[in-house]
């Protein structure tokens, strides 16, 4: 009878002795790549305080005719942000990514704000665009809202509700965009933004909602996993070409056997298989053509590495958790049970169970602090989460943008009068 103690006792003697002769070289080894995260972590940080941020509010006009499809444009003209991929020496040497920027959407018991932060080298590029396509709106800088809040939450007064959200599927997959919610009347027109509004419109004195688009261009290489998904739904096969020494011994075969045959007939040289391709299209529900559509639809459009993050602060005496479920049935009108949807992401989300049974209710105080502080810090400072997804124009300009003059939300901060340009020939002297 094998006694497998003694093997196992055998196994962890080996290790041992491998390692005693090769500790020099492993622990070495182990600590470089321990080093490296902490120095790219550290660059990074640096070069991230170097930034010049500013945070402008965009007061919309009070009669807004046009669809989300001009805040479509927008995003794809701020595009632009992107210029040329991170390489070696620039990670490894300088700490930096891409440029990022955030759309912001803020209620307070005062009102309902928009904001857009971005590099202040980039100022004159959000400006432009927004102007083109909103000329009636006015844009200034505005103070940090979130300075009006303590610097460490929560505390004795103050409790909060925290969360990050990104797509549940691959990132091919759509969500239900703007053109869902158009009519051509518009008394029949839905606004997505709607619902959100007019939660942050009914908040009390000493409550606010903070609603933050983190958003960084992306180069077009995001495509080819839709395409790969595509071709997959549909049974496409993509051929290999042969290598350069099948194809030799191909020729080689096909001229030795019309060498042999040539006295009887003429030589036949092959241009290779020519298999007609059986696609899946025509076999597909509607539902599934519809996927296809939507996939193919989202992958001819730029797009932009996105994640959403969602806080809610009241006071502990107050706290009202149903203005936490109204925003996050808000956010579940652009989900879709066929195609894309929004879920949170589990490391950021300020919920922990509280099970007894369970391993993750341990020491669940001091869980549930640390990630409020968590989600809180990197909501003022605007940094990605370690997770997120891709969403395209199309998409973003579905969750943020202006609302239409239909949208009746009571607190909604609109101007009623536009600021005109002195003429031309105004005399300065």
């Amino acid at each position: 009878m094998v006694d497998f103690s003694v093997i196992a006792l055998g196994i962890i003697k080996t290790i041992l002795n491998i390692l005693s002769v090769s500790w020099w070289i492993l622990l070495p080894l182990g600590l470089f790549f321990i080093w490296r995260e902490f120095w790219v972590w550290g660059l990074n940080r640096l070069w991230k305080r170097k930034i010049q941020w500013v945070l402008l509010e965009i007061q919309i006009p009070r009669n807004i005719l046009k669809t989300p499809k001009a805040m479509e444009n927008v995003f794809s003209a701020l595009h632009a942000l992107y210029m040329r991929d991170i390489g070696f020496e620039d990670i490894y040497f300088k700490g930096e990514e891409l440029y990022w920027f955030t759309c912001e959407l803020v209620g307070y018991a005062g009102g309902v704000h928009f904001y857009i932060r971005c590099p202040a080298g980039f100022r004159n590029l959000v400006e432009s665009v927004i102007y083109s396509e909103y000329p009636d709106a006015e844009i200034v800088e505005a103070e940090d809202y979130t300075e009006l809040m303590p610097s460490v939450l929560p505390n004795d007064v103050y409790d909060l509700w925290g969360n990050d959200f990104i797509l549940a599927q691959p990132n091919p997959y759509p969500i239900k965009t703007y053109e869902f919610f158009e009519a051509n009347v518009d008394e029949q027109r839905l606004d997505p933004v709607a619902a959100i509004t007019e939660v942050m419109s009914r908040l009390k004195e000493g409550e606010a909602i903070w609603l933050q688009i983190l958003i960084r261009p992306v180069s077009s290489d995001w495509k080819k996993e839709g395409e790969e998904l595509r071709d997959k739904i549909m049974e496409r096969k993509k051929e290999k070409e042969p290598s350069w020494l099948n194809a030799l011994v191909d020729g080689m075969v096909q001229f030795l056997k019309n060498l042999s045959l040539a006295a009887t007939q003429h030589p036949v040289w092959s241009e290779g298989d020519k298999k007609d391709e059986k696609f899946k299209m025509f076999h597909l529900s509607p539902g599934e053509q519809n996927i296809l559509k939507g996939i193919d639809n989202k992958i001819s459009k730029l797009g932009f590495e996105a994640a959403m993050r969602f806080i809610y602060i009241d006071r502990r005496d107050s706290f009202t958790p149903s203005n936490i479920a109204a925003v996050n049935g808000a956010i579940r009108q652009w989900n879709t049970l066929d195609m894309n949807s929004f879920r949170s992401i589990r490391e950021t989300m300020t919920f922990i169970t509280s099970r007894k049974l369970t391993a993750e209710s341990w020491f669940r105080k001091e869980k549930l602090f640390y990630r409020k502080r968590l989600i809180y810090d990197l909501y003022k400072l605007r940094w990605f989460p370690l997770k997120f997804s891709i969403l395209n124009t199309e998409e973003l300009a579905t969750i943020f943008h202006f609302p239409l003059i239909t949208v009746e939300a009571p607190l909604l901060s609109r101007i009623d009068t536009k600021r005109g340009e002195p003429p031309s020939n105004l005399p300065i002297s």
